[in-house]
């Protein structure tokens, strides 16, 4: 070797290392390592088999291992906005939609024809654009899939300023919010308001953010890593020191998710303002009727002043076969009208029947442009739905592809009234509505809620 350089001899270059080992050593830092490697043994992680560490080096690596359990941050109380503790309302066998006789599909029908009468089956189009995304909309270098992407976020961002939610002295809280797009575009449209905070929420470790666009100074940016059913906005330092309105805002919160982020919202930070500091108890033992008539006691209006909850929620609903009894904040509303956790569970299933593009192979109706459409549907909110589980076969005969997509509709928009209900039965004005062309997204639906004028807090300046 040459002096000075790395002893070790490089069998496939046919000579020795040019690398400079460190002072007193033979060999560089990586093929040291390889020396050394005969006389040191190898074990599985006991955190996690799937990798190995040198047996000297356990101790140390078990205290920085990724699999290692981390400690909960402060805002995480277990199943706080979980909903449903009592299992024995969960049917335990639930039979597959394909296995289901054709008397027993015709009555589920029935069920929900019956439940659906009197509901509004066609929604107001509310489909708007706000100039913040004016430029990115008009900028050539955007592929499809980018520009569809932009219109539903100037579509949702319009719907906010139609609802005078963009404003100063707010805390946005985007929940899913993968990689923090749309809250990207809310702090454009606000790069003039001063005292705007943005709490990012999302379970998951997520690449390709976009949180380093965010060049305000004053715009403070807060991203949580917790699942949203276990999230107490309420301990979340910056709400605590500050007591902001919340904004609730999500594009495309898959299922259950929308569900969590409704009671996360309207309940327990909502609860918290209205001078109930306790520790909120995992398992919920009032009554819907209870906690409406809490919400509009004599005490809030009193308190009006120093309570600061939330301003508005504007959440682009998807993913219905996602939902879940347990966590759906709808279920006094399907009690109401006669149906139960069998037939919610049905109903979640066969509400993929609108979006999951079960038409006919041979069917000159399916365009090219159609399936361009569903493929990036699909790609955002992943439908894992086999042809066993959609029925495709068995319903073949028993209802036409209208017919399917029309029952998918209606569970649907059963599910997602379940909601609007429970927003209204705690003081709120909720809407749905279609923010954006079918064409542009399959999953169009926009769920709008605001406090009654009795509730709206003032912006803090």
């Amino acid at each position: 070797p040459l002096p000075g350089r790395c002893a070790y001899f490089v069998e496939r270059k046919k000579r020795f290392c040019k690398m400079i080992p460190a002072p007193g050593r033979r060999f560089c830092g990586e093929h040291g390592q390889q020396e050394e490697e005969n006389d040191r043994k190898r074990i599985p992680c006991p955190l996690d088999p799937k990798h190995t560490v040198y047996e000297d080096q356990l101790q140390k690596h078990l205290k920085k291992c990724n699999s290692r359990e981390k400690p909960k941050p402060v805002y995480f109380v277990q199943d706080i906005n979980a909903g449903l503790k009592d299992v024995a309302e969960i049917p335990e066998k639930q039979v597959p939609i394909s296995s289901l006789s054709k008397e027993e599909l015709e009555n589920l029908i029935i069920k929900l024809k019956k439940a659906s009468n009197g509901l509004a089956l066609r929604l107001k189009e509310q489909i708007l654009s706000h100039q913040a995304l004016e430029e990115a909309l008009n900028d050539p270098k955007n592929g499809e899939s980018a520009f569809k992407h932009l219109k539903q976020q100037a579509s949702i961002l319009g719907n906010m300023e139609k609802l005078h939610l963009l404003g100063p002295g707010r805390c946005f809280v985007e929940f899913g919010a993968g990689r923090g797009k749309l809250s990207h575009w809310v702090d454009v449209a606000l790069q003039n308001v001063d005292n705007v905070q943005f709490l990012l929420v999302e379970r998951a470790t997520t690449r390709f953010k976009v949180d380093g666009k965010h060049k305000r100074r004053d715009a403070i940016f807060e991203r949580l890593q917790v699942d949203i059913q276990h999230l107490c906005l309420k301990k979340v330092p910056i709400l605590e020191k500050k007591k902001l309105p919340v904004v609730g805002i999500g594009k495309h919160l898959c299922g259950a998710a929308t569900d969590l982020a409704l009671r996360c919202l309207v309940e327990s930070y909502t609860a918290w303002c209205d001078g109930e500091n306790e520790e909120p108890a995992p398992k919920r033992s009032r009554t819907d009727k209870t906690e409406v008539s809490s919400n509009n006691s004599a005490d809030n209006e009193s308190n009006k002043d120093d309570c600061k909850p939330v301003a508005g929620i504007v959440i682009a609903l998807c993913c219905h076969h996602k939902c879940d009894w347990t966590h759906y904040v709808g279920r006094e509303f399907f009690k109401s009208v006669g149906l139960g956790p069998l037939e919610f569970h049905y109903f979640q299933r066969m509400s993929s029947w609108a979006t999951c593009g079960m038409r006919e192979t041979t069917s000159k109706a399916s365009t090219s442009q159609e399936s361009e459409d569903q493929a990036i549907d699909t790609e955002e909110h992943e439908q894992t739905f086999s042809k066993t589980e959609s029925g495709s076969d068995t319903l073949q005969g028993i209802l036409t592809v209208e017919e399917r997509k029309e029952v998918g509709c209606l569970c649907k928009l059963l599910i997602d009234h379940g909601r609007i209900e429970y927003l209204q039965q705690r003081g709120y004005k909720a809407v749905l509505q279609y923010y954006t062309e079918s064409a542009v997204s399959l999953e169009n639906v926009l769920l709008t809620a605001v406090p009654s004028p009795s509730l709206i807090p003032e912006p803090t300046t």
